[in-house]
């Protein structure tokens, strides 16, 4: 797996100062997609366990929130595969900081179905987050006024507690995660 960028003190993926990551690869091709570069798999750099360790360290400091996962998209197959094993080790070693992601899939329609890979694997990820942004951002819904998303199709999920009920469970601003 490649990956585009780290942003070590993001502010505007999730609440709070987070590591993010930008991982490459995404089939959706998003119309004015912010990051179009990201999604060809080849572009960037090589996700390797060094890397890792470096995205470990950067969560040590106490002002760091959490941490988000985006691209690209992380639940494409090739991703999610490498993915599923550095979130369960960075959920073991910060059980308190939050876990973001965002995907162009649908939640229900994509991941929960196993149409986008190994469902083993999608649950893997999706047991290690707190929020999940999904949805593809569409230009003719794009709302400038949303809190950590780009258009208003997009929801922002409570993983879960979604998976607890099996209904989709909103985040809210009033939400502590």
């Amino acid at each position: 797996m490649n990956y585009a960028k780290i942003k070590w003190y993001d502010v505007s993926n999730g609440p709070g100062v987070r590591v993010s990551l930008y991982v490459s690869g995404c089939r959706n091709r998003c119309k004015n997609c912010f990051n179009p570069e990201t999604w060809d798999f080849s572009y960037g750099k090589s996700f390797t366990k060094k890397v890792e360790n470096q995205i470990i360290e950067g969560l040590a400091p106490d002002y760091i929130k959490g941490f988000t996962l985006l691209g690209g998209d992380p639940f494409e197959p090739e991703n999610a595969e490498v993915l599923a094993p550095f979130l369960e080790r960075l959920r073991e070693k910060y059980p308190d900081k939050s876990f973001w992601c965002y995907t162009g899939y649908d939640y229900e329609r994509d991941l929960l179905t196993g149409k986008k890979g190994d469902m083993d694997t999608v649950l893997r990820i999706l047991n290690c987050l707190d929020v999940l942004v999904d949805g593809r951002f569409v230009e003719e819904k794009k709302d400038l006024n949303l809190l950590f998303r780009g258009s208003s199709n997009q929801r922002i999920i409570l993983v879960k507690p979604s998976l607890e009920t099996d209904e989709v469970v909103l985040w809210d601003e009033k939400t502590v995660v």
